[in-house]
């Protein structure tokens, strides 16, 4: 049961601007997430921007941005974020094997099978960004060297902290996945 009550949509009243944008953003429908998000409006407004832009705008492959965002979530037990990325991951081009691996992620064993070469990178970048914060040199350059564009790999930085911060948010809160 979340930690706070859920922003529940005045019924009768004209839909604020934010909220459509949100909407607009999640194709019609509101999360759990958003309700939580939209007791601050000015942080609402932010993390909609912001997310939004992750979420389309990268040069970042959906495959990668989709992994390294289930390994954020399964790190930090955020069950709600992983529900909702691991239909991503898959549509993206990950498998139910890979998917089922991915769930057992433990920082303090080798690396799940089933995952190529530039996998194993982001894999390890999203452990040391998530469990250390300080990321190691030879973790680094294996990534810059995988993806070979400095571009995506901020960008691929900038998806992993981004995350942290949406799970960190999630279990916090303890928001709870939508009944469906």
């Amino acid at each position: 049961m979340s930690r706070i009550t859920p922003y529940r949509d005045s019924t009768g009243t004209p839909e604020s601007e934010l909220v459509t944008r949100i909407r607009a953003r999640r194709g019609g429908g509101l999360l759990n997430l958003d309700r939580h998000l939209l007791k601050s409006p000015p942080f609402a407004a932010g993390w909609n921007a912001h997310l939004g832009a992750v979420r389309t705008e990268l040069s970042l492959s959906p495959k990668l941005r989709e992994l390294a965002i289930c390994a954020v979530a399964v790190l930090n037990g955020a069950d709600y974020e992983l529900a909702h990325h691991a239909p991503e991951w898959l549509r993206a081009g990950g498998s139910t094997n890979q998917l089922e691996a991915l769930k057992t992620l433990d920082p303090s064993a080798d690396l799940p099978r089933g995952f190529d070469a530039l996998e194993r990178a982001v894999l390890r970048l999203s452990i040391e960004m998530t469990r250390e914060v300080k990321v190691a040199d030879a973790t680094f350059e294996e990534v810059r060297a995988a993806l070979n564009e400095e571009r995506q790999v901020v960008e691929l930085v900038g998806v992993i902290a981004t995350y942290n911060m949406v799970s960190r948010f999630l279990v916090a809160l303890e928001i709870d996945l939508e009944k469906r």
